[in-house]
């Protein structure tokens, strides 16, 4: 990302009017660095049952750092302390468009809890094939397992 001078957590992205700034996190295993997060979405929800980066809806009265962490509190019990904005991509699903805000969370407290009900599971980027994720999310996987594999 270039130097603007402003700083990432409070740079906003440009969106379309009608479009949901989804916030998200990519993170790595603090143990097991092989490994990163990924969450399951419930039953009864939009993509329902599609496993995802954890992560939510960014509210109007919020930095897209602030609705990082709000969101992780939320449905992880993490707090974070550290991160990065990772990417971001625009997707158009046939009810909505989305901007999805990708973070790579570098240093969190906490255990990783499902918070939600929701399942969340440790996965290599070997793994991710086995896992059915949204279309708006398979570029940004793409290049996670680039980076893994290249080593950036």
């Amino acid at each position: 990302m270039p130097n603007t001078g402003v700083s990432p957590h409070t740079e906003e992205l440009p969106i379309q009017s009608d479009a949901v700034h989804v916030v998200a996190a990519f993170i790595w295993h603090q143990q097991h660095p092989e490994k990163f997060l990924i969450s399951r979405r419930p039953s009864g929800k939009h993509l329902e049952n599609y496993w995802e980066l954890p992560g939510g809806k960014r509210e109007a009265d919020e930095t897209r750092w602030q609705a990082l962490h709000r969101e992780l509190e939320e449905e992880l019990g993490i707090l974070i302390s550290a991160g990065e904005p990772y990417m971001y991509q625009l997707h158009s699903y046939e009810d909505r468009n989305i901007l999805l805000d990708v973070w790579q969370v570098t240093r969190f407290s906490g255990r990783e809890t499902a918070l939600e009900q929701q399942e969340i599971a440790w996965i290599t980027v070997d793994q991710i094939e086995q896992y059915r994720f949204p279309p708006a999310d398979l570029p940004i996987l793409g290049a996670i397992k680039n980076s893994a594999i290249t080593g950036n």
